[in-house]
């Protein structure tokens, strides 16, 4: 990716973020609570489309790390990611026998650190086109752009689109995403 590239993505991406927030419209996928005083988990709780995220991670007993201090970054997954699953796989996961496989499932979806969606873009600008985040499970996830959407990649190559980006929180952030990472299963 050109340097010049780069730095039009990042005005973009911030004209875009500060238009979207001060409009009046409220879209219907901006479903998470952009409030610098929650936690991640407390917004994980107040928001309609994250119902089965927030069961897996009371689930693995991440809810309890989630709502301390970070930071973290959270790929989140909507409940129509979720439904992409079959039922079989999320029900067996789900099972307390289960809880260490659920727990790496769910690791390949949270970073250590803060990153907005200008600072993925601007690893990328680093990484000619590339960025590289190592998960909390150990994986490495890969960002990358198609159009003006920000592509996240796993290891065994399953992708997600971040669909709405910069919840920030008190101990982090959080990014929807329309597809769940299945790395481990």
């Amino acid at each position: 990716m050109n340097r010049n590239l780069c730095l039009l993505l990042l005005v973009f991406l911030n004209l875009s973020v500060n238009v979207f927030s001060q409009s009046s419209i409220v879209s219907p996928r901006l479903t998470m609570d952009k409030n610098k005083h929650k936690t991640i988990l407390s917004s994980t709780e107040a928001s309609a489309n994250h119902k089965t995220l927030l069961q897996i991670l009371k689930a693995t007993d991440l809810d309890d790390a989630l709502s301390k201090e970070g930071p973290f970054t959270v790929f989140a997954p909507s409940d129509l990611a979720f439904e992409k699953l079959s039922k079989t796989t999320l029900a067996e996961l789900l099972e307390p026998k289960n809880k260490k496989e659920l727990q790496s499932f769910i690791g390949y979806h949270i970073i250590a650190g803060n990153f907005s969606a200008s600072k993925i873009l601007l690893e990328m600008c680093r990484g000619a086109g590339k960025a590289f985040f190592t998960t909390i499970q150990g994986d490495i996830l890969t960002a990358t752009m198609t159009g003006v959407d920000i592509i996240l990649t796993d290891s065994l190559g399953n992708s997600a689109k971040i669909t709405s980006a910069d919840f920030k929180q008190s101990n982090g952030v959080i990014h929807e995403i329309d597809t769940v990472f299945r790395s481990g299963n």
